[in-house]
């Protein structure tokens, strides 16, 4: 058996919980951090990655608009993306799976940071997948947009980050909507491919994003029609309000 094989055993469950769980809920929203290109390791105990995604989950679960929804993350077998395997594509799969075991047909957004983004990015064509917010993604030319027709996807980018180009988000952004996809592009000041200078921003703003994916609330710095409200513009943090946040 392979090292790849091995690590796609049954028994992994792919779907992390808060503890305690608060159910019936009206939507849920679904966090995969980052990891590397290639890696059969699994993530370590430390795992950083993981670790920065949970300031953003908690400025999740604080925001009034989510008191109904459940805030979860997903668990990956391996750290890397691992090419036609796709890995964390397919935990991001089996997560809604069990999240619907769970919690029932629920509307879900998934919000991802880098190689987490591109894998919540092809995992939007689950018919329960609402939206998806896309951090410092990784968008390399040649992925798939056709299933994004329909979805809501906003991606946020400092275009000083040199682990993943906003060059290429902006261009995958322009051609989801090109497919039929409802896209805000969002230019961050600082932060870089990390996120943790502005840290703050980006967590209002990716929760705003989340709510808007779920219908909770108006696109951020959108504008008084579908047609203003979704553009492929570039849109400058500074100028998104964030009132009551």
């Amino acid at each position: 058996m392979s090292g790849h094989e091995l690590h796609n055993a049954e028994g992994h469950r792919a779907l992390e919980l808060p503890q305690p769980l608060f159910l019936p809920v009206a939507g849920a929203a679904l966090v995969l951090h980052g990891g590397r290109a290639d890696s059969l390791t699994p993530p370590p105990l430390l795992n950083l990655p993981g670790l920065r995604m949970r300031p953003l989950a908690r400025a999740l679960n604080q925001d009034p608009l989510f008191a109904d929804v459940l805030v979860a993350s997903v668990r990956y077998r391996m750290r890397g993306w691992n090419g036609q395997w796709a890995d964390p594509v397919q935990d991001a799969r089996r997560a809604l799976e069990e999240l619907r075991a769970v919690a029932g047909p629920i509307p879900v957004v998934l919000v991802g940071h880098s190689t987490g983004a591109r894998a919540a990015l092809r995992a939007a064509d689950d018919p329960h997948v609402q939206g998806v917010v896309a951090l410092a993604p990784w968008c390399p030319p040649g992925e798939p947009v056709k299933h994004l027709a329909g979805c809501t996807v906003m991606a946020l980018h400092d275009e000083s980050d040199r682990i993943t180009t906003a060059t290429d988000t902006w261009s995958y952004l322009r051609r989801a909507r090109a497919a039929g996809g409802r896209v805000r592009r969002i230019r961050m000041p600082r932060g870089r491919h990390a996120m943790i200078r502005e840290a703050r921003l980006w967590h209002r703003l990716t929760t705003a994003c989340a709510a808007t994916a779920l219908g909770l609330a108006e696109p951020p710095g959108g504008g008084q029609s579908e047609e203003t409200a979704w553009r492929t513009e570039l849109v400058d943090a500074a100028d998104v309000p964030l009132h009551g946040r």
